[in-house]
């Protein structure tokens, strides 16, 4: 079954059809976008990032990791454009670089974390 957004690629005569070779790009950056999730380490730095910018020891040390694993795992991110880096003194702060970005972690926030959460 097609979601009601897309058009259906049994259009009749006059109807949208859908566009392969658009449907294609679209789902080759959005499997891009998803294997850059696709690690707990840097699905859980997005986490925390959602809640605002932190510096890398911040969040080594939130996530009780070693900062040069934290440092490659968001070099990985900011190379897929999830996260921005700000410098500031001897400090690099990150955040996340799209709304796209917050809205998926967002979801999976929901659909994988409020449960056991409470809801919260």
């Amino acid at each position: 079954m097609t979601p009601p957004h897309l058009p259906r690629s049994d259009a009749g005569p006059g109807e949208p059809s859908l566009d392969v070779a658009e449907l294609l790009r679209h789902a080759r950056d959005a499997s891009e976008f998803l294997k850059a999730l696709a690690h707990e380490s840097r699905l859980v730095i997005l986490c925390l990032l959602v809640e605002g910018e932190k510096s890398v020891m911040e969040l080594a040390e939130l996530l009780d990791e070693r900062q040069p694993a934290v440092s490659q795992q968001l070099a990985r991110l900011k190379g897929e454009h999830l996260v921005r880096a700000r410098r500031e003194g001897k400090h690099i702060y990150y955040s996340l670089a799209r709304d796209e970005v917050r809205a998926m972690i967002v979801a999976l926030h929901a659909a994988f974390c409020a449960p056991s959460c409470g809801g919260k």
